[in-house]
């Protein structure tokens, strides 16, 4: 089980560059990747978006790549006859003026096209520099996923340890029901009737409520959610959208449980196992 948070950094110089790597991610229902690099390596972005991918399922996550060379790639190329174009113009602009002074060198070489400045960039080449320091973060990036996603599976398990809890007492609770009912319905006709009871009308009663409020079949129903959720948690990498919908499913055999309740001690645990679903499905949020 992994966390959707994580972070990764590493700055490093591998021949003659400085490489600069950051990840990091926060929570987001989907895979939403933004990959931020210099221009002039777009090419590599594909490249990077499939290694990530294939590691990463879910979250927001931002890759930037940062890269600055300690010697020059720039290559100067000049134009002479332009520069002597721009020579004789600006002094053919003197000389109208009246003006004999000599055309500097630092306006002639300002001058558009005089001197071309262009650099030579190979993205796979850069690649190359950029590989070794980006495995290194993404490795770290993972790492620290991981080790959130454990925290987050410790506490996961521990509301779903009380869930079981909530479970066994609906479990343990449903005999007791059909006793608690005939004392209720055995009351009510010897209020009523006194000495003339009929039993075998208090057994009718009795019948009736118990199929109107029996949670059996939300008790047996529950367990098995329980079951299915436990085993996300042991057995499924990425499990995050799987919980919610579990937790969905067993919300509403509890939520027919307390509808169906007709005892405080039921009622209390309705509650329990409520608040400890509602842990599980605000902690899934963050769970990859």
């Amino acid at each position: 089980m992994n966390s959707m948070t994580g972070y990764g950094f590493r700055e490093s110089v591998v021949e003659n560059t400085q490489v600069s790597v950051e990840m990091k991610s926060v929570n987001n229902r989907f895979l939403d990747l933004n990959i931020n690099l210099p221009s002039f390596l777009n090419p590599l972005e594909a490249k990077i978006r499939r290694i990530v991918s294939e590691k990463v399922v879910r979250g927001k996550v931002d890759v930037t790549i940062r890269v600055k060379d300690m010697n020059s790639t720039a290559r100067v190329s000049a134009d002479p006859q332009a520069a002597k174009m721009y020579a004789d113009a600006i002094g053919e602009i003197a000389r109208a003026l009246g003006r004999s002074d000599e055309v500097p060198l630092s306006l002639i070489i300002a001058q558009d096209g005089v001197l071309t400045v262009t650099h030579e960039y190979d993205a796979e080449s850069y690649w190359q520099r950029i590989e070794p320091v980006f495995d290194e973060v993404f490795s770290q990036f993972l790492a620290d996923r991981k080790r959130e996603g454990e925290n987050l599976r410790r506490d996961l398990l521990a509301k779903l340890d009380v869930l079981d809890g909530c479970a066994a007492f609906f479990r343990e609770w449903q005999p007791k029901m059909e006793e608690k009912f005939r004392e209720q319905v055995t009351a009510k006709f010897t209020e009523l009737l006194g000495d003339r009871v009929d039993e075998n009308r208090i057994m009718s009663e009795v019948a009736a409520m118990l199929v109107r409020y029996t949670i059996n079949e939300e008790i047996v129903r529950l367990h098995s959610h329980l079951s299915v959720l436990r085993k996300e948690f042991s057995d499924n990498p990425v499990p995050g959208k799987r919980i919610d919908f579990i937790c969905q499913e067993a919300n509403r055999e509890i939520n027919t449980i307390g509808s169906k309740n007709q005892f405080t001690e039921v009622g209390a645990m309705v509650i329990n196992a409520k608040d400890a679903l509602e842990n599980i499905r605000e902690q899934s949020k963050n769970v990859e």
